[in-house]
Order: structure tokens, then C-alpha cells, then sequence
């Protein structure tokens, strides 16, 4: 018992035991389970749309490094006053109720998961390619990825759909828990927005390459551990040593520093 009292002491949010948060995190899991993704007022989609209009507002151009700061700036207001501001909420439940600040915190977890809208995505598209429905299949991985999938052939089809599938697995699944574990609602809330702000600024375009600057290198830094342990993952419940050794030669082909270890 003794160590579980220091286990409780040394978790950085006083509020969520340790104990609560894997209670949570189990209630979350299965809400997720059961009711799958919002197919209305999603609050990701919300924020979605918000982001894209701060970006039209603020994003005018000028020098590097004043997109940069701007860009900074936007991503603190997107992402840390709703972490904040879900602090103070979870903070105030608890007052009132374990019980409610619990809850709160298993619905933000929830909110963040997409588990059961991942593989409600990917297994019809695994479907209509068993089934050699081409035209079906495009249309089913056009939902899930940016690329343009008209003329994609099987192979190719079945390639954008894996690497989402596992690219996913790390930011709807494995990363998500990997921060609410860490600490709770406002964790898990800074994670999934900022890897939102990074699928829409952290282009390397023109127009985003300084704005996106701070969405896509904080969002790197977010998913260094989480990316490893789902690789790690990965490879335990597959061919571990192929793996592994897949891991070690090809992740630094990649990019992203963990799109790599996530893709082998």
C-alpha cells in the first residue's frame, strides 16, 4: 500500500489519482467501443474548422520568422487554452463529485479515442479489394487519405490503406492513451488538437511552411515516445524480428522522424 501511496503523491495532477485515471481510460476505451465516432457535433470537427479560419485570419505572409511566431502563437491559443480550460472544469467537478470529474475525464478521453471509426473505415476497404470492386475501393480510400486515388491500382490502394491504418493506430489509439495516462483530460486534449493543428498547418507548402512551423515540430515532439511504443507494439504482435529489423533499416527513410518507426 505504501507504494501506492507514493505512486498517487508523485502523479503531476493532484486531482487524478492514478487509480482514476485507469478507471477513466478504461471507460473511455469502451465508449469508444460502443458508440464509436460523433456522426454529429464532433467536437474535433468544430475545432477543425475553427483552426481553419484563425489560419485565414492571421496567416498573411511576411517574414519567416514572424510567421513562425504567429504560427506559435496560434497553435497556444488552439491548443493550451482548451487544455486549460478542461483543467479548470475537471478541476471544479471535483468539488462537487469524484464521480463527475471521472466522467469528464473518460468523455475527453472519448473524444480523442477513434478506434472503433478506424477500422469502420479501413475493413470495408479491405472488403471491396477482396471483392476486386476497384471503383469502390478508390472511392472508400479517397476518404482517408490526402493523395488522389483515380487511378490507383490494387497495390496501391491496399498500401494507403495499411499506412493509415497504422499511422492512425498511433494518433487515435496508442498516442492518445499513451498522454491520458500521462495526465488525464488536459493531456490528452493537448495532444489530440495539437495533431490536428498539425494535419492542417504542418504542410510544407508555400503558404504553411512557416505558419505550420510550430504545429508540425510540436507535434513531432508530442508523438516521439508514443510513435515508439506503437511500433514496438507493432512488431510484438506480428513478425517481431522482421520487425524490428524493418524498423531499424527503413524508418530513416522517412520524413517525419515518427512516421518512420510507426510505417516499418
Amino acid at each position: 500500500m505504501s507504494s501506492l501511496s507514493s505512486l498517487s503523491s508523485w502523479w503531476p495532477f493532484p486531482l487524478f489519482s492514478w487509480q482514476a485515471c485507469v478507471a477513466s481510460a478504461v471507460a473511455g476505451v469502451l465508449l469508444d467501443q460502443w458508440l464509436g465516432e460523433p456522426r454529429r457535433w464532433h467536437p474535433l470537427v468544430g475545432f477543425g474548422r475553427l483552426a481553419a479560419a484563425l489560419e485565414r485570419r492571421l496567416n498573411h505572409g511576411g517574414a519567416p520568422l514572424r510567421q513562425r511566431l504567429t504560427g506559435l502563437a496560434a497553435w497556444a491559443l488552439m491548443v493550451l487554452v482548451p487544455a486549460a480550460l478542461a483543467a479548470l472544469l475537471v478541476h471544479a467537478a471535483a468539488q462537487l463529485s469524484a464521480v463527475l470529474a471521472w466522467l469528464l475525464q473518460a468523455l475527453a478521453l472519448y473524444a480523442a479515442l477513434g478506434a472503433r471509426s478506424l477500422a469502420q473505415h479501413i475493413a470495408p476497404i479491405a472488403t471491396a479489394l477482396a471483392q476486386g470492386n476497384l471503383a469502390e475501393a478508390r472511392q472508400l480510400t479517397a476518404r482517408i487519405v490526402s493523395r488522389d486515388t483515380t487511378d490507383a491500382d490494387t497495390e496501391a490502394l491496399a498500401r494507403a490503406a495499411c499506412e493509415s491504418a497504422l499511422e492512425n493506430g498511433n494518433d487515435a489509439i496508442f498516442g492518445a492513451l499513451f498522454w491520458f495516462l500521462v495526465g488525464g483530460a488536459p493531456a490528452v486534449i493537448v495532444y489530440r488538437l495539437a495533431n490536428t493543428l498539425d494535419a492542417m498547418w504542418g504542410y510544407r507548402t508555400p503558404r504553411l511552411m512557416y505558419f505550420g512551423w510550430a504545429a508540425a515540430r510540436l507535434d513531432d515532439v508530442l508523438n516521439l515516445a508514443p510513435a515508439r511504443l506503437t511500433a514496438l507494439s507493432y512488431a510484438l504482435l506480428g513478425r517481431t524480428a522482421q520487425a524490428l529489423r524493418c524498423w531499424r533499416a527503413q524508418a530513416p527513410a522517412w520524413s517525419s522522424p515518427n512516421a518512420g518507426p510507426v510505417m516499418a
